[in-house]
């Protein structure tokens, strides 16, 4: 299978784009390599698969729409894994242009390149973000999921409905997989399991939302890597999926394996949540078991202790 992966040098990317080399697949692999975070540590992401010889790398931007349009013609890839966006839910607030013109249109840009190029096989990586405040737990793919909470969640939903329109018209197999939560090594560093490692490491004050009473459905990397790999595979038509692990954790829990695991204990700040983050998420992956044969594996305490290993080896004394 030849896959072009766009956000290839991102946490989620970088890892889907080795998996899917290591198991003997083709990969057009495009980041612009952007500044939301260190671009050095982008690159280091890419480093172990970026001169493989079943890899072409393009550093293109998706909100540029012939460019896009001709690796796809050039390419001609099976299948598209759109991973490329601006993420961070608290980030968008306020920032709601950027969010439309990276998150839609240039998600409409790589839709429209893979129509053109009958590359029918198209996996979207949207969020569990889309579902809000939601009072079905757990979180299933049939609510309707119409009142995102920021700008960021506003622009995934936006795809799956594009989505549909595009099975609709021209026949593609569309998959939103909605991810929950997902942390391990090369995490982010906006990110909480980062923040919160990387914090209690230095010593620094830890901001954590209603005391830790909030619940997030934390999902290991190569878990989110193996779903997205079968939905890959699938020709399903439209389809939204559900990818996370299917038990919430407490985030004061969740902050005291971090805390054993280093040995330190956290500074905590302890304010009330913004309006923008849901008091629990959590996944009911019976779709995905049954749609695609997901399986997740990996257990937080032993997720937890791999990203405090590439954290400790690769960021701490790297």
């Amino acid at each position: 299978m030849k896959v072009l992966v766009t956000g290839a040098a991102g946490f989620i990317g970088s890892n889907l784009c080795e998996a899917l080399l290591a198991r003997g697949d083709e990969v057009i692999a495009v980041d612009n390599f952007n500044d939301f975070y260190d671009p050095g540590r982008k690159h280091a992401n890419v480093a172990g698969y970026r001169e493989h010889p079943s890899c072409i790398f393009a550093e293109a931007d998706i909100t540029d729409a012939k460019t896009i349009a001709n690796l796809f013609e050039t390419h001609r890839p099976d299948a598209t894994a759109h991973l490329a966006a601006y993420g961070n839910v608290r980030y968008s607030i306020g920032r709601a242009p950027l969010y439309t013109d990276v998150n839609i249109v240039g998600s409409i840009n790589v839709l429209e390149a893979a129509r053109k190029n009958d590359c029918n096989r198209f996996v979207f990586a949207s969020t569990s973000s889309a579902y809000g405040n939601t009072e079905q737990l757990p979180f299933l793919e049939t609510d309707p999921a119409n009142l995102p909470l920021a700008p960021y969640p506003a622009s995934k939903k936006a795809i799956e409905v594009m989505g549909h329109t595009y099975t609709n018209l021209h026949d593609m197999n569309f998959t939103a997989v909605r991810f929950f939560s997902v942390y391990g090594p090369r995490g982010r560093p906006d990110m909480m399991p980062f923040m919160v490692t990387d914090r209690i490491y230095r010593g620094e004050p830890i901001i954590l939302f209603d005391a830790g009473r909030m619940k997030r459905d934390w999902t290991y990397i190569d878990d989110i890597v193996s779903g997205v790999i079968l939905a890959l595979e699938a020709e399903l038509g439209f389809e939204i999926i559900n990818l996370g692990r299917g038990e919430p954790v407490l985030m004061s829990d969740f902050v005291s394996v971090v805390e054993g695991l280093i040995g330190k204990p956290a500074i905590l700040e302890t304010p009330d949540a913004p309006p923008s983050e849901p008091k629990v998420t959590f996944a009911n992956i019976d779709k995905a078991q049954q749609l695609l044969g997901y399986s997740p594996r990996t257990q937080v305490e032993a997720g937890l202790e791999k990203l405090w290993h590439w954290y400790r080896d690769e960021v701490a004394n790297g």
